[in-house]
């Protein structure tokens, strides 16, 4: 381990300038945020120093997407991929490492997301990064957010995800369905049957890249996040810093960044020691276009709801965590348990405890033994406020569930269980004889 970390040092001393296959001009690295963002002792690791906001842009550059694609591409008969970074971004999502509160959160925002691109007018966002590269992409995305500061950008090209995936071992994740899908004319060949499996990087593009189903691109995000908390899990250790030179050397040619080596250690040195329970995976509150609406489909963005998003998990504004009362709140059921009777007893208790809008949504497809209390829209004080009606479960700060619920729970073998209720923090418990904040306890009640 000492020998693997002063390897890393050594190769983060002779690695300092930004990872950059794009130059900016000066008003677009204006556009960034100033000052180091990291530090390091003579015999320590390079560590954060305040929070910081990346954009990570997600690229899928075809043949076609190119006025002078490379020569010996030119005369295939499908699109293939380039290794480019200058295309339409199928993923965006914003990144706020906060080591004050020991924090990460991922913001997706949606490639169809409708909004204003400085200059260019009203488009997808996800054409922003095509006009004007990443810093037009970021400018974009700070205006959504109404203002919020962006200080790096990491572009990486699909090419590059399947690289790192299988340098990282690969990842063990619950396809919620079969996936099947040809299009002979990009060679995309999605094949994949349901149930928990490990995917090599091949396998988790065709996972990440398939959305033809119901929810199009939003399930797509889904399944990223999905993707992206099983690859912290099972990958992000504090090893994982050790190996940054090795991982760079086989995804370098498909990344552009202005973040330096000793940043990027910084920041997955942080990540990797995040609690699961203070990862954050939310998307930008919207909804779907109606047919025929506007010239394309959109995700049609909800400005007060991002304002109080942005003011609730990534500290900018004045919007402060206010508890909604329960029967305002929107709260979605999805089964994994073939027993029914766990729904109806689920949502006989939290109607009786004031929640009026309870409805079973599709079931959840993967079988879980601890039910899952998604805060869809962010409110983790509501689904705190579930959790606590209904004795049992873990709050998930992510997007997973029913797109329409501000809660959803996706509901496990616990269910099933002799109800129990959660003291509030400080309370005695009369069974145990001690203090307890957290805990489910007195099944007698």
């Amino acid at each position: 381990m000492l020998s693997a970390t002063a390897g890393a040092l050594l190769a983060v001393s002779l690695a300092s300038t930004p990872l950059m296959q794009r130059q900016l001009s000066p008003a677009q690295a204006s556009v960034f945020g100033k000052g180091g963002i990291s530090s390091r002792g003579s015999l320590k690791l390079p560590e954060l120093t305040r929070p910081v906001n990346i954009l990570v842009l997600g690229a899928k550059v075809l043949t076609t997407d190119l006025a002078a694609p490379p020569e010996k591409l030119k005369n295939l008969r499908y699109q293939a991929l380039v290794n480019s970074f200058d295309g339409l971004t199928d993923v965006m999502l914003l990144l706020r490492f906060n080591p004050e509160t020991k924090k990460l959160t991922v913001l997706s925002i949606p490639r169809d997301t409708r909004t204003y691109i400085p200059d260019h007018g009203i488009h997808k966002i996800n054409e922003a990064n095509l006009y004007g590269g990443p810093a037009l992409g970021a400018k974009t995305v700070s205006e959504l957010l109404g203002g919020v500061g962006i200080d790096r950008y990491v572009t990486i090209n699909v090419q590059g995800v399947q690289a790192l995936i299988d340098a990282l071992g690969g990842v063990t994740v619950f396809v919620p369905k079969d996936m099947k899908y040809k299009d002979d004319s990009q060679h995309l060949y999605v094949n994949l049957k349901a149930g928990r499996q490990h995917l090599n990087g091949d396998q988790t593009l065709q996972l990440l890249r398939f959305r033809y189903d119901e929810n199009g691109d939003i399930g797509r995000i889904q399944r990223q996040q999905t993707v992206m908390r099983a690859l912290m899990e099972q990958a992000l250790n504090p090893t994982t810093v050790t190996h940054i030179p090795q991982l760079l050397s086989i995804i370098q040619s498909h990344i552009d960044t202005n973040l330096t080596v000793e940043e990027l250690v910084a920041l997955t040195g942080f990540a990797s020691q995040v609690n699961r329970s203070n990862t954050k995976m939310l998307m930008i509150p919207g909804e779907f276009s109606a047919p025929g609406e506007y010239d394309a489909s959109y995700w049609l963005p909800h400005p007060a709801q991002i304002q109080k998003l942005v003011g609730q998990h990534l500290d900018f504004g004045t919007t402060a965590l206010t508890e909604d009362q329960p029967a305002t709140l929107r709260v979605a059921i999805q089964n994994s348990i073939p027993q029914n009777k766990g729904v109806q007893s689920v949502m006989t208790t939290l109607k009786g405890a004031g929640f009026n809008n309870v409805y079973q949504d599709n079931p959840w497809t993967e079988p879980l033994s601890v039910t899952r209390i998604v805060a869809q829209q962010g409110d983790v004080i509501g689904a705190e406020s579930v959790r606590r009606s209904l004795g049992f479960g873990e709050v998930r700060i992510e997007a997973t569930g029913s797109l329409d619920s501000d809660v959803t729970i996706q509901l496990g073998k616990d269910a099933l269980q002799p109800a129990k209720k959660l003291l509030r923090p400080g309370l005695k418990d009369p069974a145990e004889g001690r203090s307890e904040s957290r805990s489910m306890i007195n099944p007698a009640n």
